[in-house]
């Protein structure tokens, strides 16, 4: 009985570290250019760094198969595009003001955050 409560409370544990303390490493863009891979259901990087008021070049490379992954959205800059698999897409970010930029694929599956500072 006492194996089971803490199998209990350590996977409790695990759960509130996983949702609400895990913070994902963020990546800087440097030369105005970041490559994003989308493979196993997941943005690399997901947490990107961009600097404010200068535009950026996003390059997203997709080799996941799934129909999820085909299409990118930045809902806050009304940014729609398709991701062709193999091939890269480049997306030009205008110059941003501060703050936080979700993107993700259409059934929202897959999510990443543009941070401008």
């Amino acid at each position: 009985m006492l194996w089971i409560n803490i199998s209990g409370i350590l996977l409790i544990a695990l759960i509130v570290w996983w949702f609400w303390l895990y913070k994902p490493q963020e990546v800087e863009v440097t030369n105005n250019k970041m490559v994003i891979r989308i493979e196993n259901g997941v943005y690399t990087p997901a947490h990107i760094k961009v600097k404010a008021n200068q535009s950026t070049l996003l390059a997203f490379i997709r080799t996941d198969n799934s129909p999820c992954a085909a299409t990118v959205l930045i809902p806050g800059l009304e940014i729609s595009e398709e991701i062709p698999l193999n091939k890269e897409t480049v997306i030009t970010l205008p110059p941003l003001t501060t703050g936080e930029y979700p993107f993700h694929c259409s059934m929202q599956m897959y999510r990443g955050v543009i941070k401008s500072e």
